[in-house]
């Protein structure tokens, strides 16, 4: 006797998005809606893939020992997450510094944890901390500073309605908080405008 293959459990995640705009007064049936609670659930996954992403595994491997002890710095990076509060984006531009002891990682490799930790929902305070946390953690420098500026829709669209206020947070470990000449070597540096190298 054949086996009947059992039907699917349904989505929670798309099903969660369809009782939501039942909520909101809309049909999820209705054409222009048919397919949404699918696209938001899929949508929803991919902003939130850091929870399956692991720091250790995303660093050790790209560790390299060297003998240079300045400051490394990656300025302007892309950020986009969801404040955990509204489920609303925040975006802005992440600049992570730290000080070589020994070992450094591939640059490439700290754009993929601010990455890996803006895809959660977020408070810009805990994803600064995080950041600078991790590489403390993993590469021991002997200091690191974070800095994220960032716009907040919960702010932009609703509450107060501030359509140009910008969120900076700030993250100092070792050096950079220890030594007031390095901390202000690094803002300086990353208020400096990029020229293009051609």
């Amino acid at each position: 006797m054949a086996r009947v293959k059992s039907k699917p459990a349904p989505d929670l995640l798309s099903s969660a998005v369809a009782q939501m705009l039942r909520g909101l007064g809309e049909d999820p049936e209705r054409e222009g809606l048919q397919k949404t609670p699918q696209r938001v659930a899929k949508s929803m996954r991919f902003l939130t893939a850091g929870y399956t992403q692991d720091a250790k595994q995303l660093l050790t491997q790209a560790l390299f020992t060297v003998s240079y002890d300045e400051m490394v710095i990656i300025k302007d990076i892309e950020v986009f997450s969801l404040c955990e509060h509204h489920l609303l984006p925040f975006f802005g531009k992440a600049h992570v510094a730290y000080i070589p002891n020994g070992k450094v990682v591939g640059l490439s490799k700290i754009p993929r944890l601010v990455d890996m930790f803006a895809r959660r929902l977020q408070v810009q305070e805990r994803l600064t901390v995080q950041i600078a946390e991790t590489i403390e953690k993993f590469l021991k420098p002997r200091g690191v500073g974070v800095v994220i500026e960032a716009q907040h829709l919960c702010m932009i669209m609703r509450g107060v309605e501030k359509q140009n206020s910008v969120a900076v947070s700030s993250c100092m470990l070792g050096a950079f908080r220890k030594q007031q000449q390095t901390r202000n070597e690094f803002l300086s540096l990353i208020k400096k405008r990029h020229q293009g190298l051609g």
